[in-house]
């Protein structure tokens, strides 16, 4: 099961860079960065999608993996 992320990067990346970036949401923020979100299906795959962005000499800022929500009457 892929596990979402969100990856902040320096500066705007125009939104048609989304599908080269494996179908992440390319989301532009007021504080002049750029907010992506997506499923990667594995390990291998995030350091594809780092090397991607990091090759296109981006600053990251930050990389979180989205914890994702319980529903109600589970537990961890």
């Amino acid at each position: 099961m892929p596990t979402q992320y969100k990856i902040i990067i320096e500066g705007h990346l125009d939104p048609s860079w989304s599908e080269w970036l494996e179908g992440m949401t390319v989301t532009l923020l007021d504080t002049g960065e750029t907010l992506l979100t997506g499923p990667v299906t594995d390990q291998s795959a995030l350091h594809g999608l780092l090397a991607r962005l990091l090759g296109l000499n981006l600053i990251l800022v930050s990389v979180n993996r989205i914890e994702p929500e319980l529903s109600p009457g589970h537990s961890p």
